[in-house]
């Protein structure tokens, strides 16, 4: 699982999460492009990875600005001549209940979470088909896997960047281009107010950053969803049922008579890809 020697980017560097990914690959021998909005805060991330012995640059910008994002990939290929690793960790909170949020402050945090982590994404896909070989990480939350009370605008933005995931993991897997889900939990800027301070105090987002290594190393897995907080990991995945067929004359009420049945989670499966769904109700038909 070495990444010594790799070409690594990560996005939102200059605090909290961010900076832990950055200083970790940095710890595993890769050399990494901090990239911030601020551009004196990925400056001193990048001159914490020199310090400690690492290879960094510092590359500012907004993960929504097209033009900063190209010059981002620009300054990795330009000093290191690829890009191997991509870590998808930008991200902003305007939490409010539904009730109360403004579509400017939904569509906002939709931008930059999901619009920033395609154009970044975009800008190193053809870099990594052509060398044949890419690790990238969409950072998701549990918000957006399970939803969360204020968090409507990031938990849409979150569940998305799985659907993108899963996407550019099938269409990357035949140039050697591995994708995968990071769900952090971490005492950040923007967990400060959501979670009590005991919690925070467990959440050091160093204890995140190893869970890095499983997702971006040479024998990393693709479609991956790892959940990770406090030391602890867990994997998350988008299911499907076995379901049920119904025949009936009146289908919407016997769908609610059998609904028990079209839950029951006995005999789930994880779909390789999305037609399973379409090749299983088309294949029940022919079992009639």
């Amino acid at each position: 699982m070495s990444i010594d020697g790799r070409v690594a980017i990560v996005t939102g560097a200059g605090s909290g999460l961010g900076r832990a990914h950055a200083l970790y690959l940095a710890r595993q021998g890769a050399k990494v492009v901090v990239n911030d909005l601020d551009p004196a805060a990925a400056a001193r991330v990048a001159d914490e990875v020199i310090a400690a012995g690492g290879h960094a640059l510092a590359g500012a910008g907004s993960v929504t600005d097209e033009g900063a994002m190209a010059a981002l990939v620009a300054t990795a290929t330009d000093a290191w001549g690829r890009v191997d690793i991509l870590v998808n960790n930008a991200g902003i909170l305007r939490d409010r209940s539904f009730a109360k949020m403004t579509i400017d402050d939904f569509r906002l945090v939709v931008d930059v979470h999901l619009i920033g982590a395609a154009i970044v994404t975009k800008a190193v896909w053809e870099i990594m088909r052509a060398q044949r070989y890419g690790r990238i990480v969409m950072t998701t939350s549990s918000s957006g896997l399970y939803g969360n009370f204020g968090q409507a605008n990031y938990a849409a933005a979150k569940m998305a960047l799985v659907g993108l995931m899963q996407t550019l993991a099938i269409e990357g897997e035949k140039y050697g281009i591995r994708v995968n889900a990071l769900a952090p939990t971490a005492a950040t800027q923007m967990t400060h107010g959501v979670l009590p301070d005991e919690s925070l105090a467990a959440l050091d987002p160093a204890l995140v950053s190893p869970g890095l290594l499983a997702l971006v190393g040479e024998g990393a897995p693709t479609r991956a969803i790892l959940c990770a907080g406090a030391g602890h990991f867990a994997a998350a995945h988008v299911t499907l049922t076995e379901g049920v067929r119904i025949d009936d004359a009146d289908t919407d009420r016997a769908l609610v008579a059998r609904w028990p049945a079209v839950v029951d989670r006995a005999g789930e499966i994880v779909p390789a890809y999305g037609f399973v769904q379409a090749e299983r109700e088309v294949a029940s038909v022919a079992a009639r």
